[in-house]
């Protein structure tokens, strides 16, 4: 496994990050809760990651319902204090965790509510990433940004970053965090794969210009990128088109099968199958510090173990970049 700095600080992460959003639930949707995986089947997944140096595990309060956290809780608690030492944990805070007003979003109530939440569910004092899942336009930035700061000063939090962010306002956020002297987003978790290119824009060279970490999820685009869905077949069940296919629905077009055949041919040519080319083209950018992937059983962590092994030339990212044009 090899390991890397999380953007400027001196956080080594793995290559790649375990996304556990399925445990207990599918995301944070209430009504999956309680589909996703079993606190036995999380924990197989958790330690086949672990066994591969996997040392990077991504949560958030609102997966399952907190039953995510709490699985990862009571699989550290088994595993023991020199684990959790080795552990770089990962949490989120917006999605709502009830039907109050209150219940969602990036006020300072409900920050310094959620972080206790999560750190009692975790059974851990700290955490070492804590992201803000997506922007609150209720909520001030500065109110959120000195929030997040007083966490980092109480010894809470280590780092902190944000997840869904245009590049317009983490820009904004840099400069209250410069203005006012407070703790700055040190990454960014988007999406980013072949099929949503759209961070190379403008978050991009943010992240070049500001030294910025980038822990980009969905890098297999919800299964589209595993090879699973093919034209004229229907969808497998248990998919996520089958459970929560909105995000996904922009991808159902003649345009994108057609450069996923090509993708698949090219990947057979070179020994390879889709899923561990469409990741280890998300590992070859320079500016990517590591994918998350989100697994539904150990087995499925074998493409992100095949893509670490794959070194992409700048050509052949070309090449395969340009199938998707």
């Amino acid at each position: 496994m090899e390991y890397k700095n999380l953007g400027r600080t001196g956080l080594k992460v793995s290559a790649v990050g375990l996304g556990c959003g399925n445990f207990g639930g599918v995301g944070s949707a209430p009504a999956f809760l309680g589909k996703g995986e079993t606190e036995e089947e999380a924990f197989a997944i958790m330690d086949a990651a672990w066994d591969m140096g996997i040392n990077f595990f991504d949560t958030a309060d609102a997966y399952g319902g907190g039953r995510s956290e709490t699985f990862i809780g009571n699989w550290l608690k088994a595993k023991g204090a020199r684990v959790r030492d080795r552990l770089v944990l990962s949490s989120k805070v917006f999605n709502p965790v009830g039907d109050g007003p209150n219940d969602w979003g990036l006020s300072r109530r409900h920050i310094l509510r959620q972080i206790e939440a999560s750190l009692t569910r975790l059974r851990t004092d700290h955490l070492d990433m804590y992201l803000v899942h997506e922007p609150d336009p209720t909520t001030p930035l500065d109110e959120t940004l000195r929030a997040l700061d007083d966490l980092v000063h109480q010894g809470k939090v280590r780092y902190i970053g944000a997840s869904n962010m245009p590049a317009w306002l983490m820009t904004k956020a840099l400069w209250i965090s410069d203005k006012h002297n407070l703790h700055r987003f040190e990454w960014v978790q988007n999406a980013y794969s072949l099929l949503d290119r759209t961070d190379e824009r403008e978050m991009f060279p943010l992240c070049e210009d500001q030294r910025l970490g980038y822990t980009p999820f969905s890098p297999l685009a919800g299964g589209w990128l595993t090879g699973k869905y093919r034209a004229g077949e229907s969808f497998p069940d248990g998919s996520r088109m089958t459970l929560r296919p909105e995000p996904y629905r922009g991808f159902q077009n003649e345009k994108t099968l057609n450069a996923l055949e090509a993708l698949r041919k090219y990947a057979a040519d070179r020994g390879a199958d889709i899923a561990t080319l469409a990741l280890a083209w998300v590992m070859s950018h320079p500016l990517v510090t590591a994918p998350i992937v989100g697994p539904r059983k150990p087995a499925h962590l074998e493409p992100a173990k095949r893509a670490l092994e794959i070194k992409l030339t700048i050509e052949e990212r070309k090449a395969i970049s340009d199938l998707f044009e």
